[in-house]
C-alpha cells in the first residue's frame, strides 16, 4: 500500500481542520513535520474518551498523551483544532491558531481547562508520537513530489503523515495523484488521505480518499486569509 503524490503549486496557501460529516469522523489537522502531535477521538464520536482510554489510544499507536508544552509547540507552527482533548497528567484543552466566534472564545493559544479531578470525564485525546515526525513535511517550492516513507515499499502500520503546503497569499495549488494504493474500506475509516484547504473545520474539507483508485486532480479554492 503506497501513496505517491505530485504537487504542482499554481497560486495559493493552505489548511486543515476537524469535523464530523456524513457519519465519518475526520481527524485531519494542520501539523508540521517537527511537532509529532496529533488529535484523536473515539470511533464512537467526539468527546467519548475517559483519561485512561485516551492514554491507551495514544500508547496503542506507539506514543503517549502530549504534554502542554508539546501541544503549544505544535500550535506555534500551525496546529489548530477546535476540540478539547486530554493531555498528559490529566489536563484538558485545545490549540487555537486562528480564533473564531464558536471556537476558542475569540482567543489564540491553548484553551486550557486545567487538570481535571474527575478522570472519568469524556473528551478527545492529544497524542505525541516522535515517530510521526518522520512522515510529513512542509513544502514551499513551486513544484514538489512527495510520498510515504520507503516508497515503493508498503508504508508502516499506524503511520501518521501531515504535509503542510505554504505559498504566498493569493496563490492556489494544483494537486495530482500519480500512484495511490491504500486499504479499501467503504467508509474510509481505516487507512485514508484527507485534504483540506481552509482553517474552517468543516467547510474547508475537500475529501477523504482510500482504496487504489486515483483521486481526480484537485485545485484549491479562491485565495483566503489562510488556507
Amino acid at each position: 500500500m503506497i501513496i505517491l503524490i505530485y504537487l504542482f503549486f499554481l497560486l495559493w496557501e493552505e489548511a486543515h481542520g476537524w469535523g464530523f460529516r456524513n457519519g465519518i469522523f475526520h481527524n485531519s489537522i494542520w501539523l508540521e513535520q517537527a511537532a509529532g502531535v496529533y488529535h484523536r477521538e473515539a470511533r464512537s464520536g467526539k468527546y467519548k474518551l475517559t483519561y485512561a482510554e485516551a492514554k491507551a489510544v495514544c500508547e496503542y499507536e506507539g506514543g503517549h498523551l502530549a504534554t502542554y508544552k508539546q501541544l503549544e509547540a505544535a500550535r506555534k507552527i500551525g496546529f489548530h483544532i477546535c476540540a478539547a482533548g486530554w493531555m498528559a497528567k490529566g489536563r484538558v484543552g485545545y490549540p487555537i491558531v486562528k480564533p473564531g466566534p464558536n471556537c476558542g472564545f475569540g482567543k489564540t493559544g491553548i484553551i486550557d481547562y486545567g487538570v481535571r479531578l474527575n478522570r472519568s470525564e469524556r473528551w478527545d485525546a492529544y497524542c505525541y508520537n516522535p515517530h510521526a515526525k518522520e512522515c510529513g513535511g512542509v513544502f514551499t517550492d513551486p513544484k514538489q513530489i512527495f510520498k510515504t516513507p520507503g516508497f515503493p515499499n508498503e508504508y508502516d502500520d499506524n503511520q501518521i503523515c501531515y504535509w503542510h503546503i505554504r505559498l504566498k497569499y493569493g496563490q492556489r495549488i494544483h494537486l495530482s495523484f500519480l500512484d495511490f494504493d491504500l486499504e479499501d474500506d467503504p467508509a474510509c475509516l481505516a487507512d485514508y488521505v484527507e485534504i483540506y484547504d481552509s482553517y474552517d473545520d468543516v467547510h474547508g474539507f475537500v475529501g477523504r480518499y482510500c482504496g487504489d483508485e486515483l483521486p481526480e486532480d484537485i485545485i484549491s479554492t479562491a485565495p483566503r486569509e489562510k488556507i
